[in-house]
């Protein structure tokens, strides 16, 4: 099995699929992929749940078991740790090391569009990484994520070499994608830069360009797998069918299945 954290640091950027289940973890790796991810959305979807609300422990603990068989490693997300206490997400990062698993993805974002103060978030990035420093912890800020048409570039550079400092092994930037704020987010840190893959705003060879480490592709395999789903079913039912080809589902579009059937 490679070295997780090696894989950060070859010539080209790591590209990190994510799984939603043991299936379409095998899947990915026997297709070739160095390594695999798991997708939040994917993960509480599968379970009926909506994404982002600290609610899928279980379930992320219970994929992780499994998908630590595969032969490659796995880096698992774990939302914003499903605690706001730095010990029991400490002790949840513990658990997942013992399983076998290689990296965590750790966010400072939560529900309902609000960040943690972010020196509260390295607190937490420092107790996780004196409790399982073999786990590569990727801290994720998710000032571009929520900051829709004007996102906070000078706090992204403060969180970001914050979490660096404080011992992540990488950052993570979902929503970071034009050229001068990626170079900025390179200057400011020492570790890997992981950027979220956008259709159409982070290709992967002008990211390699810049200079990131990592590349993920979040929950757009889940989300295609839906649309491709869905489109089979019909193409398969007696009628006329558009003849489009299938198009992935939204973030929102899934989201908004799952609250509208939650118990």
């Amino acid at each position: 099995m490679s070295d997780f954290r090696d894989l950060h640091y070859g010539e080209r950027p790591l590209l990190l699929p994510n799984a939603w289940d043991f299936a379409s973890g095998a899947a990915l790796a026997e297709a070739g992929f160095a390594a695999v991810g798991t997708t939040s959305l994917g993960v509480a979807a599968a379970a009926g749940k909506p994404d982002a609300t600290g609610d899928t422990r279980a379930e992320t603990l219970a994929l992780a078991r499994n998908l630590a068989r595969l032969p490659v490693p796995v880096t698992v997300d774990i939302e914003g740790g499903y605690s706001e206490s730095p010990g029991e997400v400490a002790a949840l990062v513990a658990e997942l090391e013992s399983y076998g698993i290689a990296g965590v993805n750790l966010e400072d974002g939560r529900s309902g569009g609000t960040l943690v103060e972010a020196e509260r978030h390295a607190a937490v990035v420092e107790a996780v990484k004196a409790a399982a420093p073999g786990v590569f912890l990727n801290a994720r800020t998710d000032t571009f994520w929520l900051g829709g048409d004007s996102p906070d570039l000078d706090e992204t550079l403060r969180r970001t070499a914050l979490y660096d400092a404080a011992g992540a092994d990488g950052v993570f930037v979902p929503g970071l994608a034009e050229d001068a704020d990626v170079r900025a987010v390179l200057d400011a840190v020492e570790v890997p830069l992981n950027v979220l893959y956008l259709p159409g705003r982070t290709p992967y060879e002008r990211m390699a360009g810049l200079g990131v480490h990592r590349i993920s592709l979040g929950s757009l395999l889940f989300r295609a797998a839906l649309g491709t789903a869905v489109a089979t079913a019909l193409g398969i039912a007696p009628g006329p069918v558009a003849a489009e080809p299938a198009a992935p589902y939204s973030y929102a579009d899934v989201q908004r299945m799952v609250s509208a059937a939650a118990p």
